[in-house]
């Protein structure tokens, strides 16, 4: 197949929308040049002929699951999203090499969780179009209502009252016509002037060609959204010269321009360029391709599920994604097709022309070293504007960790996160600040307080009763006279190349760390997952403080990925080291200092389950004794089900 990856005329004045099904696109606002009409045929001819090799390779849909060794990374990757499993990861790591662990029903049942949503059962990933609308919040996802494995996609559909219970809808949206054939993928909501909604979201062709497409509600009165019409001119955007078929996904919710136009921004990338294209329009049918892009950043491979938010320099609420201003800065989020990371960056965006500038380009959106909005596995994040109360909420796709004939055996597969609240961190002004929403207390039940002092190389078993669902607010202080000393000391060396993922996970000691808890936990520590902090001397004798997860010790099993997750995080002078973990069954979310830095992992012990998962406290430092105050509360299981009239 001839490369579909030529540089990108950014200073172009040709029309974005190629000749395909021309009688279905809507008019266009530029003529294309007869050679543009020539190349864009030739280059459909030539996908046309790619995807019949494909079909004639691995044209089969897998039944109940079952497929080969690489049908997954065939189907995702031939189709043109990233990667769903972590099967190869698993066999590169050597444990592939051996049998897969053999995983009964009781444990299966125990891992899913209790108050995380998740369908009823099946595959699922990223979040789709969330909104609040006539009392309700709505969530679509994508979802295979086949098998527990990638394919197939259709958006799921569910509502709150609250973003804690949910009732499972109708199938919002299936693939039934050619411009979504083989998949309706990602796509935003946009709430327009009038308060009517408009979804814009990318369909896979029956030729495997990513575009864009135009829905809204049958019945805009319906509070439910149950039924959804899909414009009759669909696809409203195809991928423009030199953007690959499959490399032109994941619209945006809109935003209002000075001029009074609405802009969204589409994920794409150029060679190894990341880049966000740039259109206008005034209906939604009809669009102007900007000449210039809203960001790029080289090496960064494609961007998939690109955000773009305003976030407030002065207050704490959310704000309406058209809001601009001299308090307001803006978020650039793109999630890393080459890594599976969701990177962000902060900066100024430049209305008049369209234009984002990071405010640290070093830090800039996909670099390794850069933002993220979790260390740990969360992916095809999205965020809406709750115009109920008034706040920004983010959701995230919480894949699994496991092998895919585990995920098939149990017949399901993914999480989503607890929706977060994010907004600028006013005192730090550098990073976001993510907080679990807070209609997640109503789920607490009992809980215990503690205060204790814990010496170096000491681990305390906590009396909470069973920890399979557990909410932890935490404290902790190091004693200063040991801080004295050590700052003091010339023979304890500055350790300024510490991270979380090569620091040898919490076994390994220092003289300020590890500490922190030992959750899912069996009573012999023979499986268990610490989340803690590791605080360094840096070489200007000043803290330098790291937030991680090691799941290395998780579980006996084999066929699971298992790795050290963490970042830095930033401490203010004065300020305790606070840590948040939410424990529910097979997902560990933390959240240190108030949510400057998370990290969300996938833990799925043989042993510790029911009544045998403990929690624990320890210090692992070498000569820092530690001084931990705690709440632990035990955690109610949400209410999720599919909806009956009742229940309305």
């Amino acid at each position: 197949m001839a490369s579909t990856e030529a540089l990108l005329p950014v200073t172009s004045r040709q029309d974005p929308l190629s000749e395909s099904r021309s009688d279905q696109i809507p008019e266009t606002r530029r003529k294309r040049p007869i050679k543009v009409h020539l190349a864009v045929c030739s280059g459909l001819l030539l996908i046309a002929l790619y995807v019949t090799l494909i079909v004639t390779h691995d044209g089969s849909t897998a039944q109940n699951g079952a497929k080969d060794e690489t049908s997954t990374e065939s189907r995702a990757r031939l189709a043109g999203v990233s990667e769903k499993s972590n099967d190869r990861v698993w066999r590169l790591s050597g444990d592939g090499k051996t049998e897969a662990f053999p995983w009964n029903n009781t444990m299966l049942s125990w891992q899913r969780t209790a108050f995380h949503f998740q369908p009823e059962k099946n595959w699922m990933n990223d979040p789709n179009g969330p909104l609040f609308y006539k009392g309700w919040y709505h969530f679509f996802y994508q979802y295979n209502p086949n098998a527990a494995v990638w394919g197939d996609i259709v958006w799921g559909h569910a509502v709150s009252k609250d973003l804690i219970h949910w009732l499972y809808l109708p199938l919002a949206m299936v693939p039934d016509k050619w411009y979504d054939a083989n998949g309706v993928w990602t796509g935003s909501a946009t709430f327009l002037d009038d308060g009517s909604i408009v979804m814009l979201y990318t369909g896979s062709t029956d030729k495997f060609v990513q575009v864009q497409n135009l829905a809204y509600p049958e019945d805009p009165s319906d509070p439910l959204l149950l039924k959804w019409t899909k414009f009759s001119g669909n696809p409203v955007l195809v991928p423009p010269p030199g953007i690959g078929a499959k490399d032109f996904r994941d619209p945006t919710t809109a935003w209002k321009t000075s001029s009074g136009k609405w802009r969204i921004t589409i994920g794409s990338k150029v060679n190894r360029t990341g880049i966000s294209l740039l259109y206008d329009t005034t209906d939604f049918k009809t669009y102007e391709k900007h000449e210039t892009l809203l960001h790029q950043v080289p090496n960064t491979g494609m961007w998939e599920c690109v955000d773009f938010y305003p976030v407030s320099k002065t207050k704490v609420n959310g704000l309406d994604t058209s809001v601009k201003g001299p308090d307001v800065k803006h978020i650039v989020k793109a999630s890393m097709d080459d890594t599976r990371i969701d990177h962000y960056a902060i900066g100024t965006y430049y209305d008049s022309n369209g234009t984002w500038v990071p405010d640290n380009p070093s830090i800039d959106v996909g670099i390794s070293t850069g933002l993220r909005y979790d260390y740990g596995k969360f992916y095809a994040s999205k965020t809406f504007y709750d115009q109920n109360k008034k706040r920004r909420i983010l959701w995230g796709w919480i894949g699994e960790s496991d092998s895919e004939a585990a995920d098939v055996q149990k017949g399901w597969s993914s999480v989503q996160g607890i929706p977060r609240t994010v907004v600028l961190d006013t005192k730090t002004g550098k990073n976001l600040v993510q907080w679990p929403v807070e209609e997640i207390e109503s789920l607490r039940l009992s809980n215990k307080k503690f205060h204790m002092k814990v010496g170096p190389g000491t681990v305390v078993p906590i009396d909470v009763g069973s920890a399979a669902q557990l909410d932890i607010e935490a404290e902790f202080k190091i004693k200063k006279e040991d801080l004295e000393i050590i700052f003091g000391e010339d023979s304890v060396e500055a350790d300024e190349e510490f991270s979380c993922q090569n620091g040898g996970g919490s076994t390994v000691r220092g003289a300020l760390g590890p500490f922190g808890f030992s959750v899912l936990a069996d009573q012999s520590l023979s499986e268990h997952t610490p989340v803690y902090f590791y605080v360094t001397k840096g070489k200007d004798s000043k803290l330098k403080t790291f937030f991680c997860t090691d799941t290395s010790r998780s579980t006996m099993a084999n066929d699971v990925v298992k790795p050290v997750y963490g970042s830095f995080v930033p401490v203010l002078k004065g300020e305790k080291l606070t840590m948040r973990i939410l424990v529910d069954h097979s997902i560990v979310e933390g959240f240190a200092q108030g949510g400057r830095t998370c990290i969300t992992s996938r833990v799925y012990p043989t042993k510790a389950i029911y009544g045998a998962t403990k929690l624990f406290l320890f210090n692992n430092a070498i000569d820092a004794t530690i001084t931990a105050s705690f709440k632990v509360w035990q955690m109610n299981s949400a209410f999720i089900h599919p909806y009956s009239a009742d229940d309305l």
